[in-house]
């Protein structure tokens, strides 16, 4: 917990599973790492269509019984069906892992564009009131201070988050975005809906040249002008980028803090060293 002009702050980071199992060995010594910060939570990725769903709950299994930190899983409704569902939130249960972030997610490279469209679980809020049903976790729910590339209009996109929290999401992290503005004209429109459950900004700090355009891709985030000179600043010098990357972050988390943000959410990319160093800047 962090604490700004006397205010209480949660701080939180973001982990994924490797691809390769070899590897899952450096994401635990990832994580004894980012344990010496004492985050208020971590949060486990889930892969497309649920590819690495038993990594997920392996290590939100550890984060949560060997680190002793909380640990927040991911779940997403596509590709999942309701056998699979349930067996997942059986095995999440008896690890004792009690948060959930539910999202719809991304239509898995295997699967055809028909099978997309006739899935069981249609959205995020698909799956929500079966959870609800299943036992006493703690959801919280994806939000976008720009709105979801597929929404129409940012009106939808806040009706369908309201939708969320009405069926039993108690608390929101933010996709990432780079322009603070954009952040707070989208807690005003919240206000305004009625939606009071509190807000985890989500803030990737950009450490390498080829990682915004992917980020940017997947998020529909805008690029403030400053962000972008950055890049082409340091577009050869890999080192002055990770730098300048964590400087921007920092700021960016510094602005949020001095204007009362509930929470601040790190996409650090399995980065225990950046997430320090930000974290390190900001106590």
């Amino acid at each position: 917990m962090l604490v700004r002009n006397g205010k209480q702050i949660e701080f939180s980071c973001e982990v994924f599973p490797p691809k390769r199992d070899d590897e899952m060995y450096d994401i635990f010594k990832t994580l004894d790492a980012i344990k010496e910060l004492e985050p208020d939570f971590v949060s486990v990725t889930y892969g497309a269509g649920g590819s690495n769903s038993k990594k997920t709950s392996t290590i939100a299994a550890y984060i949560q019984n060997i680190s002793d930190m909380r640990s927040l899983a991911h779940m997403t409704a596509v590709g999942m069906t309701g056998e699979k569902l349930q067996g997942m939130l059986d095995e999440l249960s008896r690890k004792a892992v009690d948060m959930i972030l539910v999202l719809r997610g991304d239509r898995p490279r295997n699967m055809s564009e028909e099978e997309f469209e006739q899935r069981e679980y249609r959205y995020a809020s698909s799956i929500i009131p079966e959870i609800k049903l299943f036992g006493d976790f703690k959801l919280f729910g994806a939000c976008y201070p720009e709105k979801h590339p597929e929404s129409p209009t940012v009106e939808s996109d806040i009706a369908y988050l309201k939708n969320k929290v009405d069926l039993g999401v108690d608390e929101l992290i933010t996709q990432m975005f780079f322009d603070n503005n954009k952040f707070y004209t989208f807690m005003e429109e919240l206000d305004k809906a009625g939606i009071k459950a509190p807000v985890h900004a989500g803030i990737m700090p950009i450490t390498k040249v080829n990682q915004l355009g992917t980020s940017v891709s997947l998020s529909g985030s805008s690029v403030p002008t400053e962000l972008s000179n950055l890049i082409a600043k340091y577009s050869e010098d890999p080192e002055g980028m990770k730098q300048a990357g964590i400087e921007y972050a920092i700021k960016q988390v510094n602005d949020l803090m001095n204007n009362g943000v509930y929470g601040i959410h790190l996409y650090s990319m399995n980065k225990s060293d950046v997430t320090k160093a930000i974290y390190d800047a900001i106590v």
